[in-house]
């Protein structure tokens, strides 16, 4: 297969692979050349691929990943290469960034409804 991992900065990996193991939102799961077409949502994790039976890992900032044919596609908000053990804390890193990021939307929603019902109740009262 042939792996291309994209990032903001432009092209982070190009390489034939013979296999890809990677987290979803749906959980882990494993691709190799004869699997069916697939697209799906990655979450902040460690993703592994294998060239000339040589695993390889990194830890990537969520993303998507695309399967068609022998093509196989990756965008991400960040890749890092490395280590096992150096790429758990890069990946533990990337996921308090998305909680963080998750608390901010939810307080900015909170903040939206909550103007949304005071706007309702004086329009009400009017």
């Amino acid at each position: 297969m042939e792996l291309r991992i994209l990032v903001p900065a432009g092209l982070f990996l190009d390489v034939s692979v013979d296999k890809i193991t990677a987290e979803s939102t749906q959980g882990g799961f494993c691709l190799l050349p004869n699997h069916i077409d697939i697209a799906s949502a990655l979450v902040p994790g460690l993703f592994t691929y294998v060239v000339e039976g040589e695993e390889h890992h990194l830890a990537l900032n969520g993303g998507a990943l695309v399967k068609k044919g022998n093509a196989v596609r990756v965008s991400s908000r960040a890749a890092v290469a490395g280590q096992l053990g150096e790429l758990e804390i890069e990946v533990m890193r990337m996921q308090d960034e998305a909680s963080e990021a998750d608390k901010s939307a939810r307080s900015a929603v909170a903040k939206l409804e909550a103007g949304f019902v005071r706007t309702l109740i004086e329009v009400e009262t009017i």
